[in-house]
């Protein structure tokens, strides 16, 4: 806009055609054609301005059909381009400028992962009570999905303790009903990347999610209890999987004990040894035995669960005889080669279902109810954490980690995979091998691969003990009880819907739980909305009126404004002085706000006490002003408001009456 010289520093504000007094400027008499009070600040029509710098011509208005023309061309132009491409092809933007240093540091952190993802893969398998064959069969996919669709270069996709058990909750152990839930959680979650919903998971607060994964960290490790102590202990929840253990207590085997007891001491002490160093603090400094020795024992320590693996399968083979078998219970035979390809299951006969009824597309579905929206938030959910765990302050694109998870568990179903997502363990590992790219996935996958088609055999006597310390060693870690002492100084209020959610968790279904650690959370967050805070101050005017400034601290909206009018007739009572809204941090207002602010108005009125709005927004202003009584007064310079009392013929009262 061309400024006038006349009229330098002088501020023409939208808000003042609302203003319910009149306002002279004392412009100097020139021509202001281009500053119009009554119709507000008028901007230049030469050109409009878009986000991405372009100036463009505004277009004259045409019929609907033009304009929807207009709009797909625009929404075209926004999809189909360079930018976006990128966004949602992601190894477009680090593939260009790969090197030969990215490419050694991605096969030792590939391979580094692939140790790990087998021996728990076969591990999770149980907890979503499958064959330990399907554990492989979902872990090898989605890290060729992730190396063209992942943002994050240390997400490793695959199996999960937590949605391996929020699979055995939903599909009961049937394999049939995994591999369609994997299917249909991937499309659900292919369709919240697209519509950019990855937002969601902004309702799970930290308390929300710091419970959630503290209960089913306690679910976890007491369904492998019964494997530690070799008896049968089935249910769905904390309270009915431990009423079996304590039931069929008698029956422990003390070999299967024994061993998972020892595997536990050993995993937690190999643990410890993925941080021991030896020599001075600074690598730099170190001999290069040092740095070999230090090498040796980080790989020790990081692949610990196979190397614990491969011992107990030994021990199992050597101790395993034709007519006694083994002393503990092991997994036994496993399919060798990789599943077959083909659409997953859509319906069960009678054999293939517990009741013994057959159950159509419709029943499947039906029986899976929320699992199918909480289980693509609780996967979001553990990929985020790895994500923001390693980003060091990089922005995280939730959506695009949707459209990743959801692709992969797509294709997972067809080759009778069970949901997967990122593993913070594993992601662990990939950050601690030093991964450069996503393209470490590729490594990790073929090793699964190999496993699959080469190694099969050889599982058969991995003790299931074993398999069960591996997950008990993992998952004692993920109880936060570290979080509680810094929840209780700084708002002690956060750990109701921590300590909700990890309740309801322990005692229902794991998404009965979380839905209802969410419900209360957003219990607490209309709590606040429906309770602003309002600051009272009693001012002087320039010439010594004195009037009471009340300031709430945010909108006023439907399940807010009647408490805020009651504190603001109580408080007007008490002083029974002209009255000021000081309504800067209002930017919202509904309907409900402006009768109730009508109601307000005629309450002033009926006990003769002045009421006035300060710096009222346009919109708000005008909303206000179509409901509200004849005596509705806005302004928006702090002097006006002697002209307003003035107007008013209201007089200095002594102070003390």
């Amino acid at each position: 806009m061309k400024s006038n010289p006349a009229s330098n520093h002088v501020y023409i504000n939208d808000a003042l055609k609302c203003s319910s007094i009149s306002i002279n400027l004392n412009l100097p008499e020139q021509n202001y054609s281009d500053y119009s009070i009554e119709g507000g600040s008028q901007g230049s029509k030469e050109f409009i301005l878009t986000e991405d710098g372009r100036k463009v011509n505004p277009q004259p208005a045409g019929s609907i059909a033009e304009s929807t023309v207009r709009c797909l061309k625009d929404y075209q132009r926004r999809i189909f381009n360079r930018k976006t491409l990128h966004k949602r092809l992601p190894i477009l933007s680090w593939l260009p400028g790969y090197k030969s240093e990215d490419a050694i540091c991605d096969l030792v952190a590939g391979i580094s992962v692939g140790l790990t993802v087998i021996p728990q893969a076969l591990a999770y398998a149980g907890i979503a009570g499958l064959p330990v064959a399907y554990g492989l069969y979902s872990s090898f996919v989605g890290c060729f999905v992730y190396v063209f669709l992942g943002s994050c270069k240390d997400v490793p996709l695959g199996p999960s303790a937590i949605v391996a058990l929020m699979t055995y909750q939903v599909a009961k152990g049937s394999w049939q009903k995994s591999a369609l839930l994997s299917l249909l959680c991937g499309v659900v979650e292919l369709l919240m990347g697209a519509f950019g919903l990855g937002f969601l998971i902004d309702f799970v607060s930290g308390p929300v999610a710091s419970g959630f994964t503290s209960a089913v960290s306690l679910i976890i490790l007491t369904s492998q209890i019964q494997s530690v102590l070799g008896i049968t202990a089935n249910g769905n929840t904390f309270v009915e999987i431990w009423r079996q253990v304590f039931a069929n207590i008698r029956e422990a085997r003390a070999a299967d004990t024994v061993l998972g007891l020892t595997c536990i001491v050993v995993l937690l002490i190999m643990r410890t040894l993925s941080t021991c160093r030896i020599g001075p603090e600074q690598d730099e400094e170190r001999s290069c035995g040092q740095r070999v020795v230090n090498k040796v024992i980080w790989i020790i320590g990081t692949a610990r669960n196979a190397i614990l693996v491969i011992v107990c399968c030994i021990m199992g083979y050597l101790l395993h005889s034709e007519e006694h078998g083994a002393p503990f219970r092991i997994v036994g035979s496993i399919p060798s080669g990789l599943p077959s390809v083909q659409w997953p299951p859509t319906s069960l006969s009678a054999n293939e279902t517990i009741d013994g009824t057959s159950e159509s597309f419709l029943d499947m579905v039906h029986s899976m109810g929320s699992g199918l929206i909480v289980i693509p938030l609780i996967s979001l959910m553990e990929s985020i954490a790895i994500a923001k765990a390693f980003a060091y302050g990089k922005p995280i694109d939730a959506s695009q980690e949707l459209i990743a998870i959801g692709t992969a568990n797509i294709l997972n179903s067809f080759v009778q995979g069970f949901p997967g997502t990122g593993a913070l363990s594993r992601g662990a590992v990939n950050n601690a091998s030093g991964v450069r790219t996503p393209l470490s996935n590729i490594y990790s996958g073929s090793l699964v691969i190999i496993a699959l088609l080469y190694l099969t055999p050889y599982f058969y006597f991995i003790p299931k003990p074993t398999l069960a310390a591996i997950i008990i060693a993992a998952v004692v870690f993920m109880v936060e009880i570290k979080v509680i002492k810094p929840m209780w100084r700084a708002k002690k209020s956060d750990l109701v819907p921590g300590l909700g959610t990890f309740v309801a968790c322990l005692v229902l279904p794991l998404e009965c739980g979380i839905l209802i650690g969410i419900g209360i959370n957003v219990v607490f967050i209309l709590y606040n909305a429906a309770r602003p805070k309002l600051s009272m101050e009693l001012l002087l005017t320039e010439s010594g009126i004195e009037y009471m400034m009340i300031t709430p601290d945010r909108c006023l909206i439907f399940p807010s404004v009647e408490y805020a009018r009651n504190l603001v007739n109580k408080h007007s009572q008490r002083q029974n002085v002209p009255v000021v809204v000081d309504a800067s941090h209002v930017y919202g207002a509904d309907f409900t706000t402006a009768t109730v602010i009508d109601s307000l108005i005629k309450d002033f009125d009926q006990r003769q006490q002045l009421l006035f709005f300060y710096n009222l927004k346009p919109s708000i202003c005008a909303l206000f002003k179509q409901v509200s009584a004849a005596n509705f007064v806005v302004y928006y310079q702090e002097q006006q408001l002697e002209d307003l009392l003035k107007e008013h013929q209201y007089h200095k009262k002594p102070i003390g009456s």
